[in-house]
């Protein structure tokens, strides 16, 4: 099972704003001289561009291909779901191409808003196989809903898009690509990942009233969980899920806390189990975990990407980091307990279904250590988030489910 996590509340607002700060001038975009050659080589190809990219001047009955660009991280491409549906409605006859992460293109290639997924390989790896494979797509429109610069806008022109929209676009470098490149517009105004993905979206027509993400069950997906289950004994017991990766170790709550939190649910709950997801990979760590925890404790990290949804839809609750898995739950409905330090829930935690749904609670201590972040691999400031408190949040999601 593949997972992989992304991203960075209104009480670490001003703090959140210094770790931000501190962010940006760590991983600025970066221009070296072939990136240079190429800005000049598209400012010269923009200025002989005989099209118009205005938004005002989008047909969408003329439209006749859109690519959509996901191609980061899994939360990311979760969250990038919600605008799917808005934008098929909006163009109704185009077709619509997504360019995802290349692992984890067998979840998404089953979108039925979608008719191609094409596989990304990151930065520059491929670029040019990939113009030339996009190219064939002739989209008329493209929307990046996240992707890395400086290779996802000069992909988008070259694969002959003539409107190029993205948001944020204050530090994009090739912003005068386009058609939204005024005003300037910074992560820091869009908030949540997801209300960054449906403005997208809106810039070129789309109604996102009501939208969410939406993720494929595939019957194959379906019958691989059941046959897990099956195997394990699982049948009729409470599944409580354990997200124990994570894209970096300062997203990852410990071992320890995870192995006492498995200890006491199982004691006072005799008919759970706990499941961990994780990828192949990590298949040592959550062994030596599930050992810990005895025979109703099952690693499923050999199940395919594309049964995840599947599996996770099965949980009672689902406790995680800030990580892919925990935006599938939301995905599916899945109740969660979301552990978060070093990044920002307002920005990165479960998108919806908080309220007065209670559906997830999110347990956020913010880190001290601004030196301490997102993409580091120290876990002290997530290692202070208590068992103690972990627990009572999940009892309290699985005495909810319980009365449902």
């Amino acid at each position: 099972m593949v997972e992989s996590a992304g991203y960075s509340g209104i009480s670490g607002l001003h703090r959140g704003s210094r770790r931000h700060s501190i962010l940006l001038s760590q991983t600025a975009v970066r221009i070296r001289p072939l990136d240079t050659l190429l800005s000049w080589s598209l400012r010269l190809a923009k200025a002989l561009d005989r099209r118009t990219d205005k938004l005002g001047d989008i047909d969408p009955a003329a439209v006749r291909g859109v690519l959509l660009i996901s191609s980061t991280a899994l939360g990311d491409t979760v969250l990038s779901t919600a605008a799917f549906a808005p934008l098929r409605r909006r163009f109704p006859v185009a077709r619509m191409v997504a360019l995802i992460h290349a692992p984890y293109v067998p979840l998404f290639r089953h979108c039925v808003e979608l008719d191609e997924v094409v596989p990304s390989r990151g930065a520059w790896r491929g670029f040019v196989g990939l113009v030339r494979r996009l190219r064939r797509e002739r989209p008329d429109l493209a929307l990046i809903l996240h992707g890395n610069e400086p290779q996802a806008t000069p992909l988008a022109y070259l694969a002959g898009a003539r409107w190029i929209v993205k948001l944020p676009n204050a530090s994009n470098p090739f912003r005068f690509l386009l058609a939204n490149r005024e005003p300037p517009v910074a992560w820091a105004a869009l908030g949540h990942g997801l209300n960054q993905r449906l403005r997208t979206a809106e810039l070129v027509g789309a109604d996102v009233h009501g939208a969410r993400m939406t993720l494929p069950v595939p019957k194959a997906a379906v019958a691989a969980v059941d046959a897990f289950l099956a195997d394990g004994g699982l049948a009729g017991r409470r599944l409580i899920g354990f997200q124990c990766g994570a894209s970096a170790a300062s997203r990852m709550w410990p071992a320890m806390h995870f192995a006492e939190l498995g200890r006491r649910l199982l004691a006072s709950h005799a008919d759970a189990a706990i499941v961990l997801t994780g990828s192949p990979a990590e298949r040592d760590y959550l062994e030596n975990l599930c050992r810990d925890l005895g025979e109703r404790c099952h690693v499923a990290c050999d199940l395919p990407i594309e049964a995840l949804p599947a599996l996770i839809g099965r949980f009672d609750v689902l406790v995680s980091g800030d990580t892919g898995s925990m935006h599938v739950a939301v995905a599916t409905g899945t109740p969660t307990v979301c552990l978060f330090a070093v990044s920002d829930p307002a920005t990165s935690g479960p998108a919806y279904d908080n309220g007065h749904d209670g559906r997830h609670i999110v347990i956020y201590h913010p880190c001290p250590d601004l030196a301490i972040g997102t993409k580091t691999a120290d876990p002290r400031c997530i290692a202070r988030i208590g068992v103690d408190e972990v627990l009572a949040a999940v009892e309290k999601q699985l005495a909810r489910e319980r009365t449902r």
